[in-house]
């Protein structure tokens, strides 16, 4: 990613807040149901030095890499990368905290 842009410079809706606390629950298929936007994430909670987050993907994210951070679908760190989903696709991400989707 240009050092220059942060996640709010991308055509995605990120959302980096943690919306619920330990124990609370998290109806992840009706925030799922309720997304309208091809590409989405949201953080739902956070469990030790990781969080869990909510996606939406349908279509092609843009090339990045994570300099010092493996990601948890088996991207080592410093490997350029995109995902891409040729039709609407919902996934559960376990990453570490201090992680920014759209990449370094």
């Amino acid at each position: 990613m240009d050092s220059n842009k942060s996640p709010q410079d991308f055509p995605y809706k990120t959302h980096l807040n943690i919306l619920r606390g330990p124990l609370e629950l998290i109806d992840v298929q009706k925030l799922a149901d309720a997304c309208t936007d091809k590409w989405y994430n949201q953080t739902l909670c956070k469990v030790n030095d990781s969080v869990v987050r909510l996606a939406v993907l349908e279509g092609e994210y843009h090339w990045h890499e994570h300099k010092d951070i493996d990601e948890f679908f088996f991207v080592p760190k410093g490997v350029r990368h995109r995902t891409r989903a040729p039709e609407r696709t919902v996934i559960l991400i376990v990453e570490r905290a201090d992680i920014v989707p759209t990449g370094d």
